[in-house]
């Protein structure tokens, strides 16, 4: 039996297969490689010990799709392939409908061809919108504010259509919050391609030099310290949290043969106590300055996780401390990320 990871040589991919090969399952990567490097999955391999197997292809390529999953008998596929930027979802929606709902949709359409009906979605919070109370549980209404959170919105709605059309299909929709850090080993990490859309990079490339100043956007919202609140959790309790996933789907009944569930810690931090998080892991000055808001973002946003506890078994261990901690030993082992890789 062996596990199609889609956008598997990206940085929550990367990390998955790690975690999935470590386990004992066999796994195959598929990814265009557009947001990822092929170093990767070579250092993927140098932490497991294992070869990775790999075949460059796009989610939109069905025939190419349904080769991979035949080739390597595929039982089950955790899928993350996408695009994942907020602002460049807003300002070229048509590439955000495309790849991610068009993607996905072959994607199934492939695995049903092939007879593999176990899927574990990379969907986002930002399908909640703006929050209505907090924590945020799984049945909070949904009101995305951007392409980006629309275009997770309606795969999750095709995976419901799907589960009830079919009693075959067993599917978990995983809701990640604000994924950071990096293996301990410091040999994989977030590796941005141009310029970042999270947080963490931006913090890093202050610390690091590549940058002068992060620019906090919103200093007067109604929060612990005016700055916005989000919910940071680490990438390896994240992929462990689709491997907890993946050993739920085995044993699911049709009661919870297409399950939601937040992946976050439930403890929301601000900007400016990230920043100082990180000073105190990097000892380095993160030199800040004052920027407008910007429009959609929201106050707070952080995870009810009682859910992922009860139905998967998983709660995230690892502290604001050690996402800290492993990023700069990542960042610190890699000034250039994998840009020394020519793939």
């Amino acid at each position: 039996m062996t596990i199609l990871i889609t956008g598997g040589a990206g940085y929550i991919g990367s990390h998955c297969c790690v975690t999935f090969m470590e386990a004992g399952h066999n796994i195959v990567v598929l990814d265009n490689l557009a947001n990822s490097r092929l170093k990767s999955l070579e250092r993927v391999a140098e932490i497991t010990g294992k070869s990775v197997s790999f075949e460059q292809a796009d989610i939109r390529d069905q025939d190419r799709l349904e080769e991979v999953l035949r080739k390597y008998s595929c039982t089950a596929v955790v899928h993350f392939a996408g695009l994942k930027a907020v602002g460049e979802s807003v300002a070229n929606p048509l590439d955000y409908y495309d790849c991610n709902v068009i993607g996905s949709h072959r994607l199934l359409s492939a695995m049903e061809a092939c007879g593999v009906h176990q899927l574990i979605f990379s969907s986002s919070a930002t399908v909640y919108g703006e929050p209505q109370y907090l924590p945020l549980t799984e049945d909070h209404p949904t009101g995305p504010v951007n392409p980006y959170g629309q275009s997770k919105l309606m795969v999750e709605q095709i995976l419901r259509d799907l589960s009830a059309s079919d009693p075959k299909w067993r599917f978990s929709i995983l809701r990640y919050f604000n994924p950071v850090g990096a293996h301990k080993s410091g040999l994989i990490g977030e590796n941005p391609l141009g310029v970042p859309s999270n947080l963490m990079p931006f913090i890093t490339q202050v610390a690091d030099g590549r940058r002068e100043q992060l620019a906090i956007f919103g200093d007067d919202y109604d929060t612990v310290d005016g700055t916005g609140v989000r919910d940071y959790i680490h990438v390896v309790d994240l992929v462990e949290g689709h491997l907890k996933a993946y050993d739920a789907l085995q044993t699911a009944s049709s009661d919870n043969a297409c399950m939601t569930v937040n992946l976050g810690t439930g403890t929301g931090y601000s900007v400016l106590q990230m920043v100082k998080a990180f000073e105190r892991a990097s000892n380095q000055k993160i030199t800040t300055t004052v920027a407008a808001r910007r429009e959609g973002d929201v106050a707070a946003c952080f995870a009810d996780t009682s859910q992922a506890e009860r139905s998967i078994d998983w709660v995230a261990r690892k502290g604001l401390e050690e996402m800290c901690h492993d990023t700069w030993n990542w960042v610190c082992k890699n000034p250039k990320g994998f840009e020394d890789e020519s793939a």
